[in-house]
């Protein structure tokens, strides 16, 4: 059985591959949402990420319909206690930011879609520097105390704002960030590495990287030349503008041949063995994108792979 790895101070143990929701309710309807859950925990996941405002971006939605899907998937399958879900509060169109109120209306219309009476990860989706650290702290605090939240965390903040937020959980005692969702990947090393990364080290917060795959450029399906159809295709293509990205490619081409590996794998291999890093984030639309992606449990990458990729990537 795959080792679990321990979040951070939160006290949950996940699968090192957290199953992405974003796409849930958008290009994966229900059938398919089902099936790509049902493939994520026959495979030992047990790790989900959503968030409240997905998937509002596509026409004709508001945003809740992941939240939704999950709730309808775990009333059917009846294994609620089994999973970890983590959802984000401050990006749903009718609740944006992250006023005290706000955070505690959000999370009670997230429990309600989700169908159950607590979410295990409570994400701040984006930090809202309107709103000082104490009045976010102390609502979210509330809602632990509460019972309707187990752990919280923070995604997309700066190190100055996490150091703040984590100071003053210190001082008065209150809940305490437990992990971090960065935006991180072979492509996008900079948007975590550094003064982030550093303080969520010295927090002892475990990051959950989004964006792990680089929008899929990283399962190597773009190609010079190559035409795909996906949703997210524009973002995808652009690192094949860049030398740094043809040079990944062609790192990852040579790592996964050896390896007898798909590159998606690989890709979330040297992911996984970075500092910090407990589980990368990674969404599938169909059933048959599940197993490439749970393969990273059992990938350990050598060192000298690794320093491939790095240099590679740099």
């Amino acid at each position: 059985m795959t080792s679990l790895r321990t979040l951070g101070s939160s006290g949950l143990t996940v699968f090192p591959l957290a199953l992405g929701g974003n796409v849930f309710g958008w290009t994966a309807d229900e059938t398919r949402t089902f099936a790509v859950l049902d493939a994520y925990t026959a495979a030992g996941g047990n790790f989900v990420d959503t968030a409240d405002s997905y998937s509002s971006w596509a026409p004709g939605n508001e945003g809740g319909e992941s939240e939704t899907l999950i709730g309808k998937w775990l009333a059917a399958r009846g294994n609620r206690s089994d999973v970890v879900i983590a959802t984000k509060v401050g990006a749903h169109p009718h609740h944006k930011g992250l006023s005290a109120t706000t955070i505690k209306a959000a999370a009670e219309e997230s429990l309600t879609r989700l169908g159950t009476d607590h979410i295990d990860l409570y994400y701040t989706h984006f930090d809202d520097p309107s709103v000082p650290v104490e009045e976010i702290i102390t609502a979210l605090d509330q809602l632990v105390k509460d019972g309707k939240v187990r752990a919280i965390a923070a995604s997309n903040i700066s190190a100055e704002r996490l150091r703040a937020s984590l100071d003053f959980s210190e001082r008065e005692g209150l809940a305490r960030y437990a992990a971090l969702q960065p935006h991180y990947n072979l492509v996008s090393r900079h948007t975590y590495e550094g003064e982030l990364r550093d303080t969520a080290a010295r927090a002892g917060l475990a990051a959950v990287p989004y964006y792990a795959l680089a929008s899929g450029f990283l399962t190597g399906k773009y190609r010079p030349g190559a035409t795909v159809d996906s949703a997210r295709a524009q973002g995808a293509s652009k690192h094949l503008e860049s030398e740094r990205g043809l040079k990944v490619l062609g790192a990852l081409d040579r790592i996964a041949q050896d390896r007898g590996a798909e590159i998606a794998t690989v890709a979330l291999a040297w992911l996984a063995a970075q500092p910090t890093v407990a589980a990368p984030i990674a969404s599938a639309r169909t059933a048959e994108q599940v197993p490439a992606l749970v393969a990273v449990a059992d990938l350990a990458l050598t060192d000298g792979e690794l320093a491939e990729l790095t240099a590679a990537s740099a």
